[in-house]
């Protein structure tokens, strides 16, 4: 492992509430990186993340894929982790990262996926989000994609898009080589299924996808997204 430096790239935005523990947490792995990407918060959401020591920048343009474009850049490891801040990462994720990468033909990855809370409902998505990521090798953002920085300047990283951005990069990596999953789960918040209901947000994660599909515009798609997650 020695070799090898993850640098964790975290994009937020008045994330207060929950950013201090999460990085708590990440902080107790050594040979970690963690950069905090500030999206314009109105919140103390970079204030604590200061006070905790990690690299903390703040971006002028909206959006994650912007974001997260401006982590990479900075970055120092020579293996790239796009976290989202309400998602936990398995314990022995470095190993897993590092192993991930040594497969043959392997230039990315993600890990399954485990939403907290006792619905049952969340089960059926694990599995559903469990069989899409391992037969269509298409994780989701929330999965913690990982690559070689390498590899992700020779992408050209994130497309500028104000939604699915983590959609079609995993879909431009797929035509490079393979993208393998880790054999752990990371353990994300149920929030956002809560706000409006399982399946009521699962179907409108799939309806931004069709629409992708069909050559809808971007724009457009996050409206129609954050309009229905606004009308709880």
């Amino acid at each position: 492992m020695a070799q090898y430096i993850i640098s964790i790239i975290i994009p937020v935005l008045n994330e207060a509430a929950i950013i201090k523990q999460t990085l708590w947490v990440l902080q107790k792995n050594s040979g970690v990186e963690i950069i905090v990407v500030d999206g314009g918060s109105k919140d103390n959401t970079v204030q604590i993340a200061q006070q905790t020591g990690v690299k903390v920048i703040s971006v002028a343009e909206k959006g994650r894929s912007g974001q997260m474009n401006a982590g990479a850049n900075i970055a120092q490891g020579n293996i790239l982790l796009f976290l989202h801040i309400d998602t936990q990462l398995p314990p022995n994720f470095l190993n897993l990262v590092v192993k991930t990468l040594k497969q043959p033909e392997v230039i990315a990855g993600a890990f399954e996926l485990a939403i907290e809370g006792d619905d049952r409902s969340l089960r059926w998505i694990e599995m559903l989000v469990k069989m899409r990521s391992r037969f269509l090798s298409l994780p989701y953002g929330d999965q913690a994609i990982f690559t070689t920085k390498q590899v992700f300047a020779d992408m050209g990283g994130f497309s500028d898009l104000p939604i699915m951005e983590d959609f079609e990069l995993v879909q431009r990596l797929k035509r490079q080589g393979k993208i393998a999953i880790a054999p752990a789960a990371v353990t994300t918040s149920g929030r956002r299924w809560q706000n409006l209901g399982v399946w009521k947000t699962t179907l409108i994660n799939q309806l931004v996808i069709l629409g992708y599909y069909l050559g809808i515009s971007p724009t457009k798609l996050r409206n129609f997204y954050r309009g229905r997650e606004h009308n709880k």
